[in-house]
C-alpha cells in the first residue's frame, strides 16, 4: 500500500525533525523543505498528498509560496503552521488557498488530528480516481477534469474551480460569501454576474437540479 505522502516546510531545523519523525511513525512519508526557493523546486517535481507550510521562512512566505502554486493548478489541500495569530493573518491565509491554519506552538497530536481530518474528506484522495456523479457524469481527480460519459468537458478556471468545491461540499449550503471567498483570489474583484453564469453552465452540465438556489443565502450541491 502507498504511503500518504506530506509536504513540511519548517525552518526550525530541530522542530522540522520533530515532526517529521512524529508523522513517519504513524504511517506518513515525509519531505522536508527549509526555505522558499527550495520548496518552490520540491512543489513543481513532486506531487504530495498534503502540504504543511510554516509561513515565515527564508527566502518568501508560505503565504505566496501557496499562492504561486495553486495559480499553476496545484489543488493539493494545506495546512498553515505559523505563530502569527492576528485575524488579517489568518484571513491571509485562506485566501492563499490554505484548508486549515495551526498557531504556534501546538501538540503534535493535534496536528495528526488536522491531517486525518482533511484526508478523511475523501476529495482529493479518494480510493478511485473517478468520482461518480449519476447519469454517466463523473471527476477524475487525478487529471482534474470533468466527464461526460467519458467525454471531457471544457470548463472555464473559475467554473472548475467552483465544481471542485461543490464536489468538496456536497450536500452542504454554501453561503455565497463563502464561495466568492473561494473563487476570487484577494487581489482580484468577486462579481455576481459571473457567479451566476459559472453556476448556469454547471447546471447545463450537470442537471439544472443538481444546484439548488437558496434565496440571498448561497447554493447547495446535491
Amino acid at each position: 500500500m502507498t504511503k500518504t505522502k506530506l509536504f513540511l516546510l519548517e525552518d526550525d531545523p530541530n522542530l522540522s525533525e520533530s515532526v517529521a519523525e512524529y508523522l513517519e511513525e504513524h504511517g506518513y512519508t515525509v519531505t522536508c523543505a527549509y526555505d522558499a526557493a527550495s520548496a518552490e523546486d520540491l512543489l513543481y517535481e513532486t506531487k504530495f498528498d498534503l502540504l504543511l507550510l510554516d509561513v515565515n521562512v527564508p527566502g518568501g512566505d508560505g503565504f505566496s509560496l501557496l499562492k504561486n502554486s495553486r495559480s499553476g493548478g496545484n489543488t493539493t489541500p494545506a495546512i498553515f503552521i505559523t505563530s502569527r495569530n492576528a485575524m488579517n493573518d489568518l484571513e491571509e491565509g485562506f485566501k492563499s488557498g490554505g484548508d486549515d491554519y495551526l498557531r504556534k506552538p501546538y501538540e503534535l497530536k493535534e496536528l495528526l488530528l488536522r491531517i486525518q481530518t482533511i484526508l478523511k474528506r475523501n476529495f482529493y484522495h479518494p480510493s478511485s480516481d473517478l468520482i461518480a456523479l449519476g447519469e454517466g457524469i463523473s471527476y477524475d481527480t487525478e487529471n482534474q477534469s470533468l466527464l461526460i460519459n467519458d467525454t471531457e468537458q471544457s470548463l472555464q478556471p473559475k467554473e472548475h474551480k467552483l465544481l471542485k468545491l461543490f464536489i468538496q461540499h456536497t450536500g452542504e449550503l454554501l453561503t455565497h460569501e463563502t464561495i466568492m471567498d473561494y473563487l476570487w483570489e484577494y487581489d482580484e474583484i468577486s462579481n455576481d454576474g459571473s457567479l451566476r453564469t459559472y453556476i448556469k453552465t454547471l447546471r447545463k452540465l450537470l442537471g439544472k437540479d443538481r444546484i439548488v438556489s437558496h434565496k440571498r443565502i448561497g447554493y447547495q450541491f446535491r
